[in-house]
Order: structure tokens, then sequence, then C-alpha cells
């Protein structure tokens, strides 16, 4: 009895040293397709961090403390006053002539940023004000109190981003370490670059994952 029955056992299994025909004779696996797929995730995930670390000032503005800042007269505030990404308060006159209009998409409103005259002639600080859609005209008066968001230019996020240069491109100079103010901006506005910075994390993060899972060597 146990003779014969270890002539009719199967084999389950082949020698550590052995091949099996079958695995060989697999096409092989489609390496092209692979590694555009692998590109493709590793962009994705790139721009997707750039995202990230172009909104994470507007993401911690909207974490600020309520409360505002009351710098007085912009015109001739220390620098000590200025503090990024804060929410503050302001007075001065502003410079209509070199103000610049512009417009944004799936935004009926549009915007100007105004100069603050300084006692020097050379502004350092902007002023951005929403206008509703029919308030510009010839008899528009800009306001000389505003109130919201104070950002460098240098520092600010992708919505302003260009703006610096459209200023210069019309002959207004804008130095280093210039102030932006975003009147009208609290922080409790910004909580849209909460959720799209969370967002843009975990599509990094998933397309990380998944390279990580194309790039594992099978066992």
């Amino acid at each position: 009895m146990s003779g014969e029955s270890a002539t009719h056992e199967p084999i389950l299994g082949l020698g550590t040293d052995e091949v099996d025909p079958e695995l060989v004779a697999l096409p092989a696996p489609p390496r092209r397709e692979r590694t555009l797929t692998v590109g493709l995730l590793l962009v994705t995930a790139v721009l997707s961090a750039g995202m990230v670390v172009g909104l994470r000032r507007d993401a911690v503005y909207a974490f600020s403390r309520p409360a505002i800042t009351d710098l007085g007269d912009l015109s001739v505030a220390p620098p000590a006053a200025f503090v990024e990404n804060s929410h503050i308060e302001g007075r001065g006159l502003v410079g209509a002539a070199g103000a610049i209009r512009y417009e944004r998409p799936f935004a009926s409103e549009t915007f100007r940023a105004f100069p603050v005259l300084h006692p020097s002639g050379q502004p350092n600080v902007w002023v951005e004000v929403r206008l509703p859609a029919g308030a510009e005209g010839e008899r528009y008066v800009p306001p000389s109190s505003f109130t919201g968001r104070l950002v460098r230019f240098d520092d600010v996020g992708p919505r302003h981003r260009g703006l610096k240069s459209a200023i210069e491109s019309r002959g207004q100079r804008v130095p280093a370490g210039a102030w932006l103010l975003v009147n009208g901006e609290a922080p409790g506005d910004a909580r849209w670059a909460v959720l799209l910075t969370a967002l843009f994390a975990c599509f990094a993060a998933w397309n990380l994952y998944a390279v990580a899972r194309l790039l594992r060597r099978v066992r």
C-alpha cells in the first residue's frame, strides 16, 4: 500500500533550481507602458507637491487669529509693524494713476491694485481692491481705509502670481520686500486653501504610493 500510494502521489512543485516552462513562455511585461505610467505618476506627484508649497501660506492664513492689527497710516508705519501673512487694518491715500486693473476667471468682480502714496515718492505698499460688477466708472473714488491680509509680493500665492511683473510692465517699480494688502480678505475666507492643500497632498501621496507599487519587485 505504501509503495502504490507513493507511486500515484502528484508532484506539487518543482525544485528550487528548475524552471517552469509555462512561466518562460509567458510574454514579457509591457516595460514601455509601465515606464510611461511611472513617469506620468511622478510628474503628477511633483505638480501636486508644488501646489501644496504654493498654497501653504494661504492655508496658514486660514488659521490666523481673527483679531485685527491697526497699522495706522500705511505710508509712514514703521517696517517692524508689518507682519507677514497677518490680518491688519490701515489707512492711506492711493495713487489712481499707478493702479492696474485685472480680472480673474470665474469671478464677476474686477480687481485693482493701487500703490499707497509714500512721502519719498517710491511706494512700498500696494492695496488690492475688489470691485463688484458695475461699480467701476468715471466717478469711481478708491477707498482710503483698508482691512485685509498683508503679504509680501515675493511670497504671494497662485492667485497673485504675475501681479508684480504686470505692475512693473506699466513703468512702476516694485522694490524688494514690498507689501500687498488684499483688502477684504479675512482668515475665514482662506478656508478654500486648506481644502485644496489637503487635496493636492493626497494626490501627491497616492501617486508616490502607486509608483512604489509598480516598481516593487514581485517575489
